[in-house]
């Protein structure tokens, strides 16, 4: 049996510690280190190769885990891509949304039974998407669910800001104020269920909304 190489990355101790005893009785499972933040996951990452990135969301001060795992995913311009599992107690839809954005290939909740967690980073060694059975849940009743549809205004206004200009531009462009604009992307937000311009781009380009 090939041995799954495990990278922790928590801001807390106490949680690291019992992970690394938790995964020391799975069968083909090791813990190669520990971080705390984003920033020494990346660089723990690169010198250790590890097969798998379990990951925090929150990581307290500095980089954040989603930025953290779409760095990991991306390479980071290293030849070694690991792959992520988001480890987090936070189910929000968008926390969903910018995980599994940033390249996560599950996402599982801490509440766990330790078995699933076990199955979940071979799962995850593999390629193979785990997630939790209420994340899965909330998935799907999003993907059920009727989405409001973009105004031709504000199919124009993503159209300008996948091509990159500013909220000044897009309001010189379309001879609309700034603060039109500003409330034009607040709805453009909801409506993909993002909260950054860069999420409602990969968003809009995913789902066709733009070329």
């Amino acid at each position: 049996m090939t041995t799954i190489r495990v990278l922790l990355c928590d801001d807390h101790a106490v949680v690291r510690a019992g992970l690394r005893a938790l995964l020391a009785s799975a069968q083909g499972i090791e813990v190669v280190g520990e971080a705390a933040t984003g920033e020494e996951a990346l660089a723990l990452s690169r010198k250790l190769t590890p097969d798998v990135v379990l990951m925090d969301l929150q990581l307290g001060a500095g980089m954040t885990g989603v930025d953290a795992t779409r760095r990991l995913t991306s390479g980071d311009g290293t030849a070694h891509v690991p792959h992520v599992l988001v480890l987090t107690t936070y189910d929000t839809d968008a926390d969903i949304t910018r995980a599994i954005e940033a390249g996560a290939t599950g996402y599982l909740l801490k509440a766990e039974r330790p078995e699933e967690l076990f199955a979940a980073l071979r799962a995850a060694a593999e390629g193979r998407t785990t997630l939790s059975a209420p994340v899965a849940d909330r998935v799907m009743a999003r993907l059920r669910a009727p989405r409001p549809g973009l105004t031709p205004r504000e199919h124009d206004i993503l159209r300008h800001l996948s091509e990159g200009l500013t909220n000044r531009d897009i309001a010189r462009t379309l001879f609309i104020s700034e603060a039109t604009v500003k409330t034009h992307l607040r709805r453009i937000y909801d409506k993909l269920n993002v909260d950054t311009r860069a999420g409602a781009v990969a968003v809009a380009k995913e789902r066709r909304l733009v070329p």
